[in-house]
């Protein structure tokens, strides 16, 4: 069992104490209530001290198998995910689309049922479909994480993310955050505003038109196209990666004048507030949305999101082993 969480929280964003997890799968944050996203993070918050210990185990998913399905590419999702089921004392079992029988035909669903026949319990996807973690928790006994669906969705990500900001400033409720740069082709950006927005924070999504969708205000943010407009109101500025291998045609002039208007830099952060929080999902583009010197700087919580994610992903690893049979 999970030890308690710390009292650091804050009343309105603690769990109630009875609070029961009953969700087999974790494929989007749409349709979690606020009350199941604070008992993730509150479930995180028990695991954070794992990882500082001498040996770095506990037993909560001793007997459980974990197989990591990334049918797309992938670096600190996968490897933070494995990490986080080790260190729950899973066994795991890797997937690569490459070399597989996908690459010879085989359906996403076929592949998925000939791996759970062999006793898998947890399936952490990945797919560049959007909804095909959907599908799958539909059609398959065990537990099913989405780790990304194409531009959908990437539940864990926003998860950490609100971690990482409560941890920091002690709240999520009031906050203004701004989500900047490509927001068209981010299922990080989707996954951000939905979490933020049921745990009572403000989103500004910023951007050039082309990479702002017109339908995103419809999910309860402003959207803004100018960001010195906006640099003092925020709490939080979130910079995500310009997804140049999505683009289909150009949306901007040029890298430059994208820097230049959107790129987070010395001169802009000193125009916010002085303990704004900097974030970043990775990878990060350098010189492009941040420059080194803020990357690197004291506002700059980026490496603290990766150690979150181990926290995080151990939490939602665990909370849905809870269910499966």
């Amino acid at each position: 069992m999970a030890p308690k969480a710390s009292s650091s929280s804050r009343k309105t964003e603690r769990a109630d104490k009875s609070f029961l997890w009953t969700r087999k799968d974790l494929v989007g944050i749409d349709e979690l209530s606020s009350e199941e996203i604070v008992h993730i993070l509150d479930t995180a918050e028990s695991f954070k001290e794992v990882s500082t210990r001498s040996i770095k185990k506990v037993p909560a998913l001793r007997g459980k198998v974990v197989a990591l399905m990334f049918f797309e590419n992938s670096t600190r999702t996968r490897m933070s995910f494995e990490l986080a089921a080790g260190r729950l004392s899973a066994d795991t079992l890797g997937f690569t689309a490459a070399g597989s029988s996908v690459a010879k035909g085989e359906t996403t669903l076929d592949t998925v049922r000939n791996i759970e026949a062999m006793g898998v319990d947890i399936f952490v996807v990945r797919h560049s479909e959007p909804g095909a973690p959907h599908m799958l928790a539909r059609k398959v006994r065990g537990a099913v994480i989405n780790a990304g669906d194409g531009p959908h969705e990437h539940p864990t990500q926003a998860l950490l993310d609100v971690f990482t900001i409560r941890q920091r400033l002690g709240r999520v409720d009031g906050l203004t955050v701004a989500i900047v740069g490509d927001i068209a082709h981010s299922r990080v950006a989707r996954s951000s505003i939905l979490t933020l927005r049921k745990l009572g924070a403000e989103v500004i999504v910023v951007g050039p038109p082309t990479l702002v969708p017109s339908a995103i205000a419809a999910m309860g943010c402003q959207v803004s196209h100018d960001l010195d407009a906006v640099l003092r109101e925020v709490d939080v500025i979130n910079m995500l990666r310009v997804q140049f291998e999505r683009f289909g045609s150009q949306l901007f002039p040029s890298v430059r004048e994208y820097s230049r208007l959107y790129g987070l830099n010395a001169d802009r952060l000193a125009r916010c507030r002085k303990d704004v929080l900097v974030m970043h999902p990775g990878p990060i583009n350098r010189g492009i949305e941040l420059t080194s010197e803020v990357a690197d700087g004291p506002n700059s919580c980026i490496l603290q999101q990766v150690t979150n994610g181990l926290a995080t992903r151990m939490a939602v690893l665990y909370l849905v082993s809870q269910c499966v049979a």
